[in-house]
């Protein structure tokens, strides 16, 4: 079974992302299990940047600490990146750019060097170009036929006119031939085309399409690592869907066009960090107050303050759930792998029209700028229909003669008007208010008011998903986790099935209203419970004690602002079972 792992490293400014991405599309064509994963400093230009992209004949979930191919375009990439390197791994570098000793190695290890500079001089090229040198290099390690790349190269540049695509197909043919014409058969993996099976995406590109699907219609983006990607994913699709992106001055004024669209009967939705999102909280009571729907899309990273932001964290778990003063309902969901992006972000401009709530898509830097191939016919085949709970249509509202939008309900939904409509004139201010809207300080009204919001996480939890058991019921050991930890933990369990271990993992999607009954019967049905989560404090294990009154028998953190590896993983089941 062939299962490879590509590393490309560099400083900034050298198209190593685009690089990187190339590979993935490059390993997705051959009809391979293809995730990739990328670490980049918080700097436009310089600092080390390092583009990972596995790739196996069975479905991979994540990445793996273990390289088989590392591109190396200066020398601090071997200084940082040797340690990784599988037994018989390919070193492809620049000898004029990287000094190797080959001692330094052991004797398995494929040293390939290549004249990067002395390729790109003779096709009068710029420099920056050494990248696609050792894309093409790498491809002609393990495949035969250039055509693959050269089709990709195509789709990338197609719109940048034929000069630009000369250049990239010309000096990566040129490190593909080199490799060839001197090193063909040297090393150890070969792989031949397979039907493509799978589409390639990335976490932002995948909650963009889902807010697509939902039939969103207005987005107030400001630009933060790690949700860029939503952004520029609903640009391009803007003008065919009919769409209104605004990139705000500030965050402040970004949520509150956002409300004031979902106020007009516009589907919206905001996207931002933990940074950004603590800027908007003011306006987050301001829409459960005035019970106006609205999405959140919230990239975590490491704080505080500017704290390690280009790098992954789960640190906004409870501040997400506490955020804005006093007490009021949200919706809390976080999605652990790509496809999931897609549905639950969908399913949240539902759930936030049906109940006139925020509602909160909880992600992370790793989930959102990680690729990986799905079947194409996953997301093509999700059933939706867009439910917009109780807005009013004009026919039903003109038929009332005592319209309040606030009315008190046997769900906590009240019947929403939307302005302009013809007997729908309501008063929404940020006071308490009585069924009219009119600033109302009684002490009775208050109650039942704050009652009557609180009711509707009641109500929603009757259509909200329970949380789903991966592996066998009598396992020895119970993973718990949530968000973007999935993967990896999906990826150590079936490392470990091949060890003759077998573990379960029960995956909490759903936040806010906590699945509080299953939780509470699968631990106590475990014989040990593993807590997994990114950050410091055990958040998600907070929030277990509290919402089940029982403790985990074990928890793993990790905070250094790197996702979990499997083989972490893997180590910490062992220690414990």
């Amino acid at each position: 079974m062939i299962d490879i792992q590509w590393l490309i490293g560099g400083e900034a400014g050298y198209g190593i992302m685009t690089t990187g991405v190339m590979m993935s599309k490059v390993f997705t064509r051959l009809g391979l299990s293809v995730y990739d994963y990328v670490e980049y400093p918080s700097l436009i230009r310089g600092g080390h940047n390092a583009y990972y992209v596995r790739a196996s004949e069975e479905t991979i979930f994540s990445q793996k600490r273990k390289v088989e191919i590392l591109v190396a375009l200066n020398r601090e990439t071997i200084d940082k990146h040797k340690d990784e390197l599988s037994e018989k791994a390919a070193v492809v570098y620049d000898p004029e750019i990287t000094k190797v000793d080959p001692n330094e190695f052991s004797k398995e290890i494929i040293l390939v060097p290549i004249p990067f500079l002395d390729l790109i001089k003779q096709l009068n090229a710029d420099r920056l170009m050494i990248n696609t040198v050792g894309v093409g290099a790498s491809l002609a390690l393990f495949h035969s036929d250039f055509e693959i790349l050269n089709g990709i190269l195509q789709d990338a540049f197609g719109k940048k006119g034929e000069k630009i695509i000369s250049e990239n197909v010309n000096t990566s043919k040129a490190g593909f031939d080199f490799v060839k014409k001197n090193f063909s058969g040297k090393f150890s993996i070969s792989l031949e085309k397979k039907p493509q099976k799978s589409i390639l995406l990335s976490g932002a590109e995948s909650v963009g399409l889902g807010a697509i699907k939902a039939g969103i219609k207005f987005a107030a983006i400001y630009p933060m690592t790690p949700i860029n990607n939503i952004q520029s994913t609903l640009v391009s699709n803007a003008l065919k869907y009919n769409i209104v992106i605004k990139e705000p001055e500030d965050e402040i004024s970004g949520i509150n066009m956002a409300i004031g669209a979902s106020y007009g009967g516009a589907r919206s939705m905001v996207a931002t960090s933990g940074g950004g999102f603590a800027l908007m909280v003011e306006s987050l009571g301001l829409a459960s107050q005035t019970e106006t729907p609205i999405v959140f899309i919230e990239g975590m990273r490491p704080g505080p303050a500017t704290g390690f932001p280009t790098w992954t964290e789960q640190g906004d778990l409870q501040f997400v759930l506490h955020a804005a003063h006093g007490d009021f309902p949200r919706i809390v969901m976080a999605p652990g792998d790509i496809l999931e992006a897609f549905e639950c972000t969908v399913r949240a401009f539902n759930l936030a029209e049906k109940y006139q709530l925020p509602v909160i898509v909880l992600v992370d830097k790793y989930l959102m700028e990680g690729h990986g191939t799905i079947d194409k016919y996953q997301i093509s085949n999700i059933k939706y229909q867009i439910e917009r709970g109780k807005t009013l249509k004009d026919e039903e509202i003109s038929t009332q003669t005592d319209y309040k939008r606030y009315s008190f309900t046997d769900d906590g939904v009240s019947p929403r008007s939307l302005p302009g409509q013809k007997g729908g004139i309501a008063l929404s201010g940020t006071d308490e208010h009585d069924e009219r809207g009119h600033y109302n300080e009684d002490a009775e009204n208050r109650v039942r008011m704050m009652d009557k919001r609180f009711k509707k996480l009641e109500s929603a939890m009757s259509e909200i998903p329970k949380p789903q058991l991966f592996g066998d019921k009598e396992a020895p050991l119970t993973i718990i986790s949530f968000g973007s930890t999935k993967m990896t933990i999906m990826q150590a369990i079936s490392d470990l099935k091949k060890q003759g271990i077998n573990i379960n993992y029960l995956h909490v999607i759903y936040m806010s209203p906590f699945p509080s009954e299953t939780v509470s019967e699968i631990m106590k049905n475990s014989k040990k419970t593993l807590v997994i989560e990114n950050n410091k404090t055990g958040q998600f294990e907070s929030l277990i004690c509290e919402k089940t009154s029982l403790v985990p028998s074990d928890h793993f953190r990790k905070y250094d602002g790197r996702p979990f590896y499997p083989e972490e993983i893997v180590d910490k089941v062992k220690q414990l079972i």
